[in-house]
């Protein structure tokens, strides 16, 4: 059983507990996920199954993006509700100073990941030193902010809204920054991540519906394959006489048709079946040598 199911993650259940379930209902050791949420977090979680835990280093999964909700007055350890409060603000800021907050923090920004987070510096994660009450330096990190929009009328100090960001972005992070260059503090209240590179809300399960397929027999149902999330990749179609060579790791050499270039990556196709991940050795000419890299059959 190889492919990706697109989960819906509920709140208060790790990406591990996720793991767990599907690893149990489904029987299978190869599970894994492909980047963590928050546990308070709700929201698109893709978990890879059998071959397809191979295929995660190949996927385009840099772009995501999350629904969330800002509360400014307060400042909390955490940076989300769930955290102590550290410090509190009575000013106020009219409705044009958020807004141009908010646009501010289009583009190129620098965060510094929060204590509470599973960050690991020198061996241990930061979450770990918090909870010892120990503070540890961490170094500005380079994220992108493709989009940011204000979805509601600011009322009772809360904010909606949705972001469009780079892998590694904490969004908790944001509405704590924007909180401060605001001049009133600001933690998160509510997280949904809704996309992750081509995995959307509108296409995941939760967890009831996999445990009602799974009692259906009608495992397949749940299953993207794996090819289908790595359409970031340029195909390629091999005659089917190299399919034995191909399978075991031979070179072969093939027209260069598509003017493929060297040391890209591709989805290899043969027999109509997807076989793998080649890479494109050696070109001369008009030709090119293949030589696949990962093999899912």
């Amino acid at each position: 059983m190889d492919g990706i199911i697109n989960v819906l993650k509920p709140t208060g259940m790790t990406s591990h507990d996720v793991v767990g379930f599907i690893r149990k209902n489904f029987n299978i050791k190869k599970v894994g996920h492909t980047g963590t949420l928050d546990p308070n977090a709700a929201g698109v979680l893709p978990i890879c199954i059998g071959k397809a835990t191979k295929a995660i280093q190949y996927m385009n999964l840099d772009m995501k993006s999350y629904i969330g909700e800002v509360l400014f007055g307060t400042k909390t350890d955490t940076q989300d509700k769930y955290g102590k409060i550290l410090d509190v603000s009575h000013n106020t800021v009219s409705e044009e100073e958020i807004n141009t907050t908010f646009n501010r923090y289009k583009g190129e920004i620098y965060q510094i990941p929060p204590q509470y987070s599973a960050i690991k510096i020198k061996g241990k994660k930061l979450y770990e030193y918090a909870r010892q009450g120990k503070t540890v330096d961490v170094e500005p990190r380079k994220r992108h902010i493709y989009e940011l929009n204000i979805l509601n009328n600011i009322q009772n100090k809360r904010v909606l809204f949705d972001v469009m960001c780079s892998q590694g972005t904490y969004i908790r992070t944001l509405c704590n920054d924007i909180g401060a260059d605001l001049g009133v503090y600001g933690h998160m209240t509510f997280l949904l991540r809704t996309k992750v590179g081509k995995f959307s809300i509108e296409d995941t399960f939760t967890i009831e519906e996999i445990k009602e397929t799974i009692e259906k027999n009608d495992i397949k149902k749940l299953l993207t394959p794996i090819d289908n999330a790595l359409d970031n990749l340029t195909e390629i179609y091999l005659d089917d006489m190299l399919y034995n060579k191909i399978i075991n790791g031979a070179s072969v050499k093939i027209r260069n048709e598509k003017y493929y270039k060297k040391d890209s990556k591709v989805r290899v196709y043969c027999k109509n079946r997807f076989i793998g991940i080649g890479i494109i050795n050696k070109i001369v000419n008009t030709y090119l040598e293949l030589k696949m890299e990962k093999v899912f059959i």
